[in-house]
C-alpha cells in the first residue's frame, strides 16, 4: 500500500472544557481540519478525532462551587466546543467526551494492559500539584511569584498535596524514550519541541502518579476502590477510545498508530514522554509524529482575561467570515512558531488575497466568459505557448508544490506558493487582455478565457481543504461536480472536454469573497 492511499489518522489535543473554547483552541482545530481535508483530498481513508477532557479536580470544583452536578457542567461546556466546531466548519469524524461509556471502557483497558506488564504500583503521594493544569511538577521546576507562591513551569499556582496513589513506573522507560527520540527523528515535531523533550528525559525520569482519591469525577481504577484515574492516563487514551479500542473489530484496527498528534506545545511533555511510555507498557504501538505548535498572540500580546484580550473565536467568525479566518491563521502564522494576529491584519489579507486577488481573478474570468461567450465553453481553440506555461505553472503548484507543502504541515509555504500563481494568472489576465481582443481577435480572446477557467479550476481545487464553503460555491458556479475536486481530479487530462460536451454554460457568476470593512474606530480584535 502506498503512503497516500494508507490510511490517514489525525487527533486534535483533547481539550479540558473549563472555559469556552478561544482563538487558540479554533487555531489548532482549523489546522488539523486542513490536514485532513488534504488527506482526504489525496484519495486517502481519514479519521480526525477531537473531543472533550472532563475529568479532573478543576472540573469537579467549579461545579461544586456552582451547586451543580458535574456531569451537567461537562455537557454545557462541552456543547460550546461542539459549537466552535460546527462554526469553523470542522470536518471531524467523531467527538469524543471522556464522560462516555465507551471512553471508560478503553482507559481501563489499557489501565489493565500497562497493570499486566508490572508498571503500576500502590504508593503514597506527596508533592507539587497545579490543580490549574492537572499536573504534579518537581520542586527543581517551580519558580517563586508574588507573595512568595509557588508557580509551575506554566505560571500556575501549585499546592502540596499528599495522598494514596497508584504510580506508573515511568522512571523504567528513561533509555527506549531516548532510543524512541534517536531512531524516529520525525517524532517530535517541530525541531525546537525536540530538544525540548530530550533535555527533560536525559535529566531523568521519576514514576508518575496515575490516580486520585480526593475526588470521585474520573474513570475508576479497576480493582482499587475509592481511586479514579489520574487525568492524563485518562485524557490521552481518547485517541484510542476514539476509534473503538480495545475492539478489534472497531476502527482502531484500521487507523492506529495516528499519524499525527496536533498538540499546543505547552503539553508535548504529556504527549511525547507519558503517553509513548503508556503505549509501550500497554504493548501497543506508537504514533507516527506528535506535532506541538506555537501560541497565538493578540496583537504581540499573550492572551490572558487579566488583560482583557482574550478572543471568542465565534465572533471572528461572525465578523470576517469563517473561510477567512480559516485562511489568515495558516497563511500568516508559520505552523509551529508563535503567531501574532489583529483585526487589521485579517481585513487587509483577506482583502489582498481573496477578495483583491483570487476572489477578482474568478469573478472576472467567469464574467467575460458569460458576457462575451453567452457562457459557452469549447474545446475549439489552439493554446499559445503563453497558455501552455500558465496552465503547467498552476498545475505543478496544485499536484506537486502545494501538496509537498502541506504535507509536511508547511501550511504558509505551500499557501504562499498558491498565491504565486493565483499573481501569476492576474499578471497573464493584465498582459492578454481579453476585453481588447474581443474585437482585434476574438478566437484568441476565447483561448485566453479558456485558460484561465481551467487555472481557476486548478486554483480553486488546491485551495479547498482551506476554504472549503468558498471554494465549492466556486467549483458549483463552474460546473464542476462535487465527486470531481480532489487532487485525483486534476490529473484528468479530459475532464475540460467532458464538461464542454456536457453542454454546461457559465451563469451570471457571483462574488465568493466579499471585501471586508474595518471600522477606522475599532479597537483590538
Amino acid at each position: 500500500m502506498s503512503e497516500t492511499s494508507a490510511p490517514f489518522y489525525i487527533t486534535t489535543a483533547i481539550s479540558y472544557p473549563n472555559g469556552r473554547p478561544h482563538i487558540g483552541h479554533a487555531y489548532e482545530a482549523i489546522a488539523t481540519d486542513v490536514m485532513a481535508r488534504f488527506q482526504r483530498a489525496r484519495g486517502r481513508d481519514v479519521r480526525l478525532i477531537t473531543g472533550t477532557d472532563e475529568h479532573g479536580l478543576k472540573m469537579f470544583q467549579t461545579a461544586r462551587d456552582q451547586g451543580r452536578a458535574t456531569i451537567d457542567l461537562a455537557d454545557e461546556m462541552s456543547g460550546y466546543f461542539r459549537d466552535m466546531y460546527a462554526k469553523l466548519n470542522i470536518s471531524y469524524d467523531i467527538f469524543m467526551r471522556t464522560s462516555d461509556k465507551a471512553h471508560h471502557a478503553a482507559s481501563q483497558a489499557i489501565w489493565r494492559a500497562m497493570d499486566a506488564n508490572g508498571d503500576l504500583y500502590l504508593d503514597l503521594y506527596e508533592g507539587w500539584y497545579s490543580v490549574r493544569d492537572e499536573a504534579f511538577y518537581d520542586e527543581s521546576e517551580l519558580t517563586e511569584g508574588e507573595g512568595g507562591a509557588r508557580l509551575s513551569p506554566q505560571g500556575t499556582p501549585v499546592e502540596w498535596t499528599v495522598e494514596e496513589s497508584w504510580f506508573f513506573r515511568l522512571s523504567n522507560y528513561q533509555d527506549r524514550l531516548l532510543a524512541l527520540y534517536r531512531d524516529n527523528p520525525d517524532f517530535i515535531r517541530p525541531e525546537s519541541r525536540r530538544n525540548e523533550v530530550l533535555r527533560f528525559v536525559e535529566g531523568g525520569l521519576k514514576d508518575l502518579s496515575v490516580s486520585r482519591t480526593s475526588f470521585d469525577w474520573g474513570v475508576p481504577v479497576p480493582g482499587s476502590p475509592g481511586h479514579v484515574m489520574y487525568v492524563w492516563v485518562d485524557a490521552l487514551t481518547t485517541y484510542l477510545s476514539g476509534l473503538g479500542y480495545p475492539d478489534p473489530a472497531s476502527d482502531f484496527s484500521t487507523f492506529w498508530p495516528a499519524n499525527i498528534h496536533m498538540i499546543g506545545k505547552d503539553i508535548v511533555r504529556f504527549h511525547t514522554v507519558y503517553w509513548p511510555a503508556f503505549l509501550m507498557s500497554a504493548n501497543l504501538p506508537l504514533p507516527r509524529q506528535v506535532f506541538g505548535h506555537g501560541f497565538l498572540l493578540n496583537r504581540g500580546e499573550k492572551m490572558s482575561k487579566s488583560l482583557g484580550n482574550v478572543v471568542d473565536p465565534m465572533a471572528l467568525a461572525d465578523r470576517f467570515g469563517v473561510d477567512a479566518l480559516r485562511y489568515y491563521l495558516l497563511r500568516e502564522v508559520s505552523f509551529g512558531q508563535d503567531g501574532s494576529y489583529s483585526a487589521e491584519a485579517i481585513v487587509r489579507t483577506a482583502n489582498a488575497d481573496l477578495a483583491n486577488s483570487f476572489g477578482n481573478l474568478a469573478q472576472r474570468s467567469l464574467s467575460m466568459i458569460f458576457k462575451n461567450l453567452d457562457g459557452i465553453l469549447s474545446t475549439d481553440w489552439a493554446p499559445a505557448e503563453d497558455d501552455i506555461n500558465l496552465i503547467a505553472d498552476v498545475l505543478d503548484m496544485a499536484r506537486t508544490r502545494l501538496p509537498r507543502e502541506f504535507d509536511a504541515l508547511a501550511f504558509s509555504v505551500g499557501i504562499e506558493d498558491w498565491i504565486r500563481a493565483v499573481f501569476a494568472c492576474n499578471q497573464y489576465v493584465d498582459t492578454q487582455a481579453p476585453w481588447a481582443l474581443r474585437k482585434s481577435d476574438p478566437e484568441r480572446m476565447r483561448a485566453v478565457l479558456m485558460t484561465l477557467f481551467q487555472a481557476v479550476r486548478a486554483l480553486a481545487i488546491a485551495i479547498r481543504p482551506v476554504v472549503p464553503a468558498a471554494a465549492d460555491k466556486l467549483l458549483d458556479q463552474m460546473g464542476v461536480a462535487e465527486d470531481a475536486r480532489d487532487f485525483a481530479a486534476l490529473a484528468d487530462a479530459d475532464w475540460f472536454a467532458k464538461l464542454v460536451q456536457s453542454g454546461f454554460r457559465v451563469a451570471q457568476p457571483v462574488p465568493i469573497f466579499p471585501r471586508l470593512e474595518l471600522p477606522e474606530a475599532e479597537g483590538a480584535a
